[in-house]
């Protein structure tokens, strides 16, 4: 099921970056693009809204205005360039507060605190076929199958994949909160594709020729995924 989404932005910068990130995530499907909150008022009656972007910064009435007249309102990601309302709006309920300009990955672990419990237990049923990441101020497309494993390298992450690799900044533990059910972490700095596992043992699994040490803390947890 896919959650039906509303931007409410004036900037149109913003909104342009809002809806690239949107059509990169299978199960978000973008209702409207309102900018103002009067617009947005009457979608919200016209339509069943599952998530709102919502900027705090609208002409006429302001966001958290907006939203405290909402009877029954949905989900809502906070948008903004300015940090000083974040407290202000959790009274709201809001999922997230995101301060411009977001990257992709920030978006993306926003997104996923509006899926439904069940859902976010079952690691996104609709699983991504591909993915984005900034190469040399490019959006680099990779296919999910063809990743091989992540691994950790401070402040950024190696993707490895059959025929190249490839070094973006990069949480690890934010990209494994968007991967499909087939990667597991087993290590602090490693996330290994189960299909890529060639060998393995209680120390390592080995993946084309590369041997990946499992991690002491992940140890119990990875035996029972592999089964060795």
């Amino acid at each position: 099921m896919n959650l039906k989404c509303i931007i409410v932005e004036d900037e149109p910068l913003a909104v342009n970056i809002m809806k690239d990130y949107i059509q990169q995530i299978p199960f978000l499907e973008l209702i409207a693009v309102c900018n103002d909150a009067i617009s947005a008022m009457q979608k919200l009656n016209e339509n069943k809204i599952d998530l709102m972007f919502l900027d705090l910064h609208l002409p006429k009435i302001k966001g958290l205005d907006f939203l405290s007249a909402i009877k029954n309102p949905p989900k809502v990601i906070i948008t903004t360039a300015y940090h000083e309302f974040a407290v202000e709006s959790y009274q709201y309920q809001v999922l997230d507060y995101l301060l411009k300009p977001i990257s992709f990955e920030r978006f993306v672990s926003a997104v996923q605190k509006a899926l439904p419990t069940a859902k976010t237990e079952s690691k996104i049923t609709n699983e991504p076929e591909f993915l984005f990441f900034t190469v040399n101020k490019k959006r680099a497309k990779i296919q999910v199958h063809e990743i091989l494993f992540i691994e950790s390298q401070k402040e950024n992450i190696k993707i490895v994949l059959k025929e190249r690799t490839i070094i973006t900044r990069h949480s690890i533990s934010e990209l494994e909160k968007t991967l499909p059910s087939n990667f597991i972490r087993i290590h602090r700095s490693f996330i290994v594709s189960k299909s890529k596992i060639d060998f393995f043992d209680s120390q390592s699994v080995e993946i084309q020729g590369t041997s990946i040490p499992i991690g002491r803390n992940y140890k119990d947890h990875i035996k029972s995924l592999l089964e060795y």
